[in-house]
């Protein structure tokens, strides 16, 4: 028995129906039937070499807003041992418990023993990213990262979060310069002057944690350091805020109010989240100023706050890959995630950075 090679199925086959370009590149892919190879073509496409090149653009009349480009083809899915236990979108893309957890809108509050649990995963995550933050340098592929990320969280008994969620073909994410989020780790190295983000997300004994973080690739530039440090305060910022009786809708003012003084901007489109039991959940925490989101602050809710600030504009835009979400001029974007654990006093990072973890704070030019 092998697995099936189309991303959004993942089910074990015996059948022996292979891709025709892959077997002539050296690659195996084996397919359940015409209708799995059929469905999913044009995503197990991204694998295929192009005759004499390293690496190509797959989307050439692509209107990009920035002078960033993915260079493909992607490697191919990593593989996961039989002893990690599995998320249940796994196999087929799908989150159906989560679906189905999010008609209630209800948030989360942990016991002391699940919370155990939370604590160990998310420690697991701090542990991966300074693992793959290590790496960060220029000539280094985001794809090099993606396989060290895959094998560190494998090293754990664990299963990389991202790995076929809604079908997302890699274990990170990874996102440079302009991506704002999503990106996809692909062959481009990275460049003196670059920024990259790195997003860690861990399943173990049943329970997700989220975390990541901004680095610097070689020199970075005046502009690059200012919305780098920004976005890093402006999570600072709403941390110190978090405790009971807090309302969740509360930190978009203190992100935007800091965003806003050194001349950035805040994301919209995507927000920070309940995790633990779920990859996402309850509570939503948009980082921008007014917003709605429900929900007051109470011991035992963990959840994380991800701002996502840019240098110009905050709207955003997305590549044909349905992932990877750019600003919407091209200019710089940068965020920071920590997972957070509302408590009786105030709240814990979950997340937090360690003394020997790389990366960390510069001081402006």
């Amino acid at each position: 028995m092998t697995t099936c090679s189309a991303p959004d199925c993942g089910k074990e086959t015996s059948s022996l129906l292979k891709c025709p370009i892959c077997l002539k590149q050296g690659l195996t892919s084996v397919f359940c039937d015409q209708q799995c190879f059929k469905r999913s073509y044009a995503m197990h496409k991204a694998l295929h070499q192009k005759p004499g090149v390293d690496s190509y653009d797959p989307f050439p009349n692509f209107p990009f807003t920035g002078d960033l480009r993915p260079a493909y083809p992607l490697s191919a899915r990593r593989e996961v041992p039989d002893t990690v236990v599995l998320p249940d979108y796994a196999a087929d893309g799908k989150p159906t418990s989560e679906i189905l957890n999010d008609r209630t809108t209800k948030i989360p509050i942990y016991t002391e023993d699940e919370l155990k649990i939370i604590k160990q995963v998310a420690e697991y995550g701090r542990e991966i990213l300074d693992a793959a933050a290590a790496l960060v340098k220029p000539g280094i592929t985001t794809d090099e990262i993606d396989q060290v990320v895959h094998d560190e969280t494998i090293k754990r008994n664990s299963y990389p979060s991202p790995l076929n969620y809604y079908n997302f073909p890699k274990s990170v994410c990874t996102s440079v310069n302009e991506v704002i989020c999503h990106g996809i780790p692909d062959k481009r190295p990275l460049k003196d002057g670059d920024i990259v983000n790195i997003d860690i997300s861990v399943y173990f004994n049943g329970y997700h944690a989220d975390l990541n973080e901004t680095y610097y690739v070689g020199t970075p530039s005046k502009d690059a350091i200012n919305v780098v440090e920004t976005a890093r305060e402006c999570l600072d910022n709403a941390i110190a805020a978090c405790k009971p009786g807090v309302a969740f809708r509360s930190l978009g003012d203190i992100i935007e109010k800091h965003a806003k003084q050194n001349g950035c901007s805040v994301v919209r489109s995507f927000c920070g989240h309940g995790v633990g039991k779920f990859f996402h959940c309850a509570p939503q925490v948009a980082h921008y100023a007014r917003n709605k989101s429900p929900g007051i602050m109470k011991p035992g809710m963990v959840f994380t706050i991800e701002p996502m600030i840019n240098l110009g504009t905050w709207r955003d835009t997305t590549w044909p890959d349905d992932w990877t979400a750019t600003t919407a001029d091209g200019q710089l974007s940068a965020q920071f995630e920590h997972e957070l654990l509302i408590t009786e006093k105030g709240c814990e990072v979950l997340s937090a950075r360690k003394p020997t973890s790389p990366g960390g704070p510069v001081k402006r030019k």
